[in-house]
């Protein structure tokens, strides 16, 4: 029995193997991939492993597959039976059980309209009359033809989120993952393989992925949530998703295809944050100075951070007492509306401070061990929000918030990972995370909501399919943030990367840039700004208001457009009726005009015909794709933005 998924471009092959104990990939490529011998199945003898060892198997019990890693471990082994497949509302499910284990095993695939993805979950049913713990739950695996494999991954730490790197595997194992109870900044859920098949997790709290070069010379991908998992009797536990991507000429445009499917149609304007400029200090008529400045330079939305709700004088204090401190705060909102601009607030639901009311009247609702004080990480504790009455509390105080006061965005923060959770405690909370951004969605549909947790440690798949943004990075330096974005986008689309202009100065790379490499740099994504505009001079104020002109005449490319990824130093967006080319200068300069030499090129991709630039200068797609398009890099030059038109033949 054999089924073949289509996706826009690619197909995914699966088939139960003759004696029904388990599935396996016949082929995965281009459409008609399919149709020749399987390059993933075991040809040879067996020899001191069994056969689902050597088999591309697509998930697999310990007791099955004992020796070359399964996908699903359980108190004692179990081993599976094909019992049937069924296809219905654009999903296909082959249904394996284990009668002595008491275990019914779905394995769920459905391709993603239009696009080059393919989602898998599994839905496990405990069928016998007691709980069973479920050690190890992944969500698939898979096997891939390739017996080297160069894997792509992004690591890094607070502040250094997102580092794009590579290894080779020539035998052995490679994990990422995070047991923080959420994605974490060390490593994205997202892995590629040889930058052609690629995998990302739908999951917002700890996971893991594997890739193991496997003795049948196959490589083998697993991805799923950290466990236990406890299933009771009778119930059926659903696996995270996991998305499978195939390319042949990058990953990162299938990966931006996928999430433009999954992102509602909304516009993201450009920002005023005003954390950097005032911390904690959020004196009103300050803040009505900057969003008065902001909103003369064309900035469209005014956000106002940490610092305003009662007793958040510092980070020891106020979180869970969401209530302005100011009386006059409403009056505040409606002053920031009244100049033109949208009104924006900072909350962190999930958090709570020692010293708050909500703490004092409820201190079972945090994590904590009897007997044991629980574990302070940045003078807060974090709530239980597996917990009905959380989920309540904190579904109830955004409501008020959102119908008190005329605010049309939230920057959801979260500044401390999860401690005293245990594993089994991990789903709850997510998916009640992920049930208050539903009801957000759901009954304030006019509310933006930016993901964030201490920077990018929530960015996975779940997260950005309900928010409208997530913040990569605490760390606003131009040249840090260039690595950070530049990994980011492989793994997420430009419009969910909210990037603003600051004046802070580098953590690992301290070189100055202009204000027009900043801008540039924050156009990339959803453009922000969160520097003291008060120190900036008018002459700065002034370029940065023509920069977010600018910006608002492409805003639709770069959000909407087919991005290139051109190294780290360029990219370039296709869109219908332009292309538009961002590129920074980050090492030393050509000498030019004070001695001989060249331009600096980018070389573009993916063009055809001929272009015209804003200046009339025309470039035939040849010399842009071979040669590449042209910058005169200076010191006062560091960063450019070049829109290129098609130039439109006949009469």
């Amino acid at each position: 029995m054999t089924w073949t998924l289509r996706m826009a471009t690619t197909s995914y092959t699966v088939a139960v193997e003759p004696g029904g104990r388990w599935a396996e990939l016949v082929a995965w490529g281009p459409h008609g991939v399919e149709e020749g011998p399987s390059p993933l199945k075991n040809l040879g003898d067996v020899h001191f492993i069994t056969e689902a060892d050597a088999a591309p198997i697509e998930y697999a019990p310990r007791g099955e597959r004992p020796f070359t890693g399964a996908d699903l471990e359980i108190d004692g082994d179990s081993w599976f039976t094909f019992e049937g497949a069924t296809e219905a509302d654009g999903v296909l499910r082959l249904a394996f059980a284990d009668e002595v284990a008491g275990l019914r095993v779905v394995l769920c695939y459905r391709p993603e309209p239009g696009v080059d993805v393919l989602a898998r979950w599994v839905e496990v049913t405990n069928t016998r009359d007691e709980p069973v713990r479920l050690s190890r739950i992944g969500s698939a695996g898979v096997c891939l033809p390739v017996g080297e494999p160069r894997l792509s991954f992004l690591h890094g730490e607070w502040s250094r989120e997102f580092q794009l790197d590579h290894v080779t595997l020539p035998a052995g194992g490679f994990r990422i993952g995070s047991s923080y109870g959420v994605p974490g900044h060390n490593y994205a859920p997202w892995l590629s393989v040889d930058d052609t098949w690629g995998v990302s997790l739908a999951w917002s709290g700890s996971w893991e992925i594997t890739a193991e070069v496997e003795p049948s010379g196959l490589t083998r991908v697993r991805a799923g949530m950290l466990g236990p998992v406890v299933v009771g009797p009778g119930e059926t536990f659903t696996t995270p998703e996991l998305a499978l991507a195939y390319s042949t000429d990058g990953l990162a445009r299938v990966w931006h295809a996928y999430d433009r499917s999954r992102s509602r149609p909304a516009r993201k304007p450009v920002l005023y944050n005003s954390w950097e400029a005032t911390g904690f200090e959020v004196d009103l008529d300050k803040q009505r100075e900057l969003a008065e400045i902001a909103a003369g330079m064309g900035v469209e939305l005014f956000v106002v951070d940490d610092g305003w709700f009662t007793g958040r004088h510092d980070d020891t204090g106020g979180l869970g007492d969401w209530y302005p401190e100011s009386p006059d705060f409403g009056a505040f909102a409606e002053d920031v509306r009244a100049m033109g601009l949208e009104f924006g607030l900072w909350v962190e639901p999930e958090s709570v401070s020692p010293k708050s009311r909500l703490y004092a009247d409820h201190p079972d609702w945090v994590y904590r061990l009897p007997g044991r004080e629980p574990t302070l990480i940045r003078n807060q504790l974090l709530l239980n929000l597996g917990l009905d009455e959380v989920y309540e509390f904190i579904v109830s105080t955004l409501d008020r918030l959102l119908t008190d006061h005329p605010i049309s965005y939230l920057k959801w923060d979260m500044n401390r990972p999860a401690t005293e959770r245990p594993g089994e405690l991990d789903d709850a909370h997510v998916r009640n995370y992920w049930r208050v951004l539903d009801h957000l969605r759901a009954k304030h549909p006019h509310v933006l909501v930016e993901g964030c947790a201490g920077g990018g440690g929530r960015t996975d798949l779940a997260t950005t399919a309900r928010t409208d943004v997530v913040w990569p990075s605490d760390n606003t330096a131009p040249l840090d943030r260039l690595k950070i974005q530049h990994g980011f986008l492989h793994m997420h689309a430009p419009h969910l990367m909210s990037s603003w202009v600051t004046d802070a100065p580098g953590v690992f790379d301290a070189r100055p840039r202009s204000l027009k490499f900043r801008f540039v740099l924050a156009m990339a994504g959803v453009l922000g700004i969160g520097a003291d505009l008060r120190h900036w001079s008018a002459d700065e104020r002034e370029e940065a208001a023509a920069l977010i002109t600018l910006y608002k005449d492409v805003r639709d490319v770069v959000h909407g457009g087919e991005a290139h990824l051109l190294g780290e130093d360029a990219i370039q967006y296709n869109g219908e009726d332009r292309v538009v080319v961002l590129a920074w200068n980050t090492g030393s300069l050509t000498g030019v005009p004070t001695v001989p030499g060249q331009s600096s090129r980018v070389k573009l991709q993916g063009l055809t015909g001929s272009y015209v630039d804003e200046d009339g200068r025309v470039y035939s797609a040849a010399h842009l794709v071979h040669v590449g398009l042209p910058f005169a890099w200076s010191q006062a030059n560091d960063a450019d933005l070049v829109v290129l038109r098609p130039v439109r033949s006949g009469p």
